[in-house]
């Protein structure tokens, strides 16, 4: 007759793993988050549908340029709204200026980026 009791110091390490993969499970679901992230819409669009060719990069910057400037159009036609009193929406004003403001910043380095990487390019010795 074999003796299966098991030792009490080896059972209470099995529980304290057992409570500590349980505590990690826990962890894992708290950490896992509740919403995925789309894909950039400029990489959506990147590929051609018919032709599947990326996207050159003049158009690329022309997207982003038409992006801009319907920001720019439209938090200019909220805050006209605004001022005339048409609308009383002056927080989405607000936002839709902030948005334009932001998209138009990045804009601008991202130009800045592009022509210091052109010079630096037009600097290298042939």
């Amino acid at each position: 007759m074999a003796n299966h009791s098991i030792n009490p110091s080896m059972n209470s390490a099995m529980s304290a793993e057992q409570l500590m993969l349980t505590k990690m499970d826990a962890m894992r679901v708290q950490a896992q988050p509740d919403f995925i992230v789309s894909a950039n819409p400029l990489d959506v669009n990147a590929v051609n549908a018919t032709t599947h060719q990326p996207m050159s990069f003049s158009q690329a910057i022309t997207n982003v340029l038409d992006t801009v400037n319907q920001h720019q159009s439209t938090a200019s036609q909220k805050i006209t709204a605004v001022e005339l009193g048409k609308s009383d929406d002056l927080v989405g004003a607000m936002v839709a200026s902030q948005k334009a403001s932001l998209s138009f910043n990045a804009l601008m380095q991202v130009r800045n980026k592009v022509v210091s990487s052109f010079d630096d390019i037009m600097k290298m010795p042939v």
